[in-house]
């Protein structure tokens, strides 16, 4: 199966961009508030409503913001405001950490489709994934909070994503990953081959917080889908 292309989108017209640029998921995130940093749910679910209106179908995640796994009750309550937007997934930021199992639980028994999103600064937790992929989650990511410090590669070795794949594959979930990837990465994400790969950084002029280029998305989604393209600087 192609690996489809997660673009990070911040407005109405970026997520129209982002659909008609080749984009096979459609994910609504703030970059200048972090790494999963929360759109406000009115902005979430007039971005949801423009693009049904516009015969657009392709599914549409949300983030919740970056909240710390000391706090399920704010996480849950942020979800149910995000999930009641229309959106297919909610990502949810997980931090490795003793308190991260529980909160795994209990997003696992709300009523929204979460999506965990396992942050990998600081390596990858396999009894926090195995854990995960015991609850039913219709898919699991891997991602970076700190994307001024590398990429995702700079920070999980290869074999440890491969891991992360393999368990969440043998699941049955979707497996997903993310962290200021760069066209340049894009032959190692051909070798790992998630299910879908995030981007914002590849497809901005500049840095993460800068406007979607429709010339970057375009060649990004050829590369993506095994078209022939001009290349573009990375």
């Amino acid at each position: 199966m192609t690996m489809r292309m997660l673009v990070s989108v911040r407005s109405v017209d970026e997520a129209l961009l982002a659909a008609r640029g080749g984009a096979d998921f459609i994910d609504l995130k703030e970059p200048n508030e972090g790494a999963l940093g929360g759109l406000p749910v009115a902005t979430i679910g007039a971005i949801v409503g423009a693009l049904r209106a516009h015969g657009i179908g392709l599914p549409v995640s949300a983030t919740i913001g970056d909240l710390p796994m000391h706090a399920p009750g704010a996480i849950l309550a942020q979800v149910d405001a995000v999930g009641a937007c229309g959106v297919d997934y909610v990502k949810v930021g997980i931090e490795r950490g003793p308190e991260a199992f529980a909160v795994l639980d209990a997003l696992a028994a709300c009523n929204w489709p979460v999506v965990p999103v396992f942050i990998g600064d600081h390596g990858l937790d396999a009894a926090l994934t195995a854990h995960a992929c015991t609850l039913g989650f219709p898919g699991l990511m891997v991602d970076t909070a700190d994307k001024q410090a590398g990429s995702l590669f700079d920070a999980v070795p290869m074999a440890d994503l491969r891991a992360f794949l393999a368990q969440v594959r043998a699941a049955g979930q979707m497996a997903g990953v993310a962290g200021a990837l760069r066209t340049a990465h894009v032959p190692l994400l051909q070798s790992l081959a998630p299910d879908f790969a995030g981007f914002r950084s590849a497809v901005c002029v500049g840095d993460r917080k800068a406007a979607l280029s429709p010339e970057r998305l375009a060649a990004l989604a050829a590369l993506l889908h095994g078209e022939a393209v001009e290349p573009m600087p990375a």
